[in-house]
């Protein structure tokens, strides 16, 4: 990836231009609050998670560049459903994907999430495709104070 423009495909702008569980959430049981100073991106992550440690509802609100608002919408479709510790699985897998220094990961195994990356190659947006992770594990852990990626 030599240019910018590949990083936005066709999905991160669809995601980006229509958002999926965009809204709060009625029900929620889980929620968290993240922001990106330097690029202004802010998401608020509402869960609904089971007894059992399933992610039965997830939605975010916020507003974001087209990576961070793609990245929430995209998570929030995969994850929906999913157990609480394959989330953190999967979380992991996405972090090594955009963020490690080391061998550059496949993406195999994150589905949709795989369209991010790319992100590695462009330091400054790595904060932007991970802040709603962050804000998401922020909330089931049960913190309160805001995410904040500085």
């Amino acid at each position: 990836m030599n240019d910018i423009r590949e990083l936005y495909q066709d999905m991160i702008l669809d995601h980006s231009r229509s958002p999926r569980n965009y809204g709060p959430l009625d029900r929620e049981n889980h929620s968290a609050q993240g922001h990106n100073p330097l690029c202004g991106d802010d998401v608020s992550i509402h869960i609904y998670r089971n007894s059992a440690g399933i992610i039965e509802e997830i939605t975010f609100e916020g507003s974001g560049c087209a990576i961070s608002t793609a990245s929430a919408s995209i998570l929030t479709g995969v994850l929906k459903g999913r157990l609480e510790e394959d989330v953190r699985l999967i979380f992991s897998s996405f972090r090594k994907m955009v963020a490690d220094d080391g061998e550059v990961p496949s993406g195999e195994g994150l589905g949709k999430l795989a369209v991010f990356s790319g992100v590695r190659q462009y330091p400054a947006r790595i904060k932007c495709a991970t802040l709603c992770w962050h804000t998401l594990i922020q909330a089931l852990d049960g913190k309160m104070e805001e995410v904040s990626t500085e």
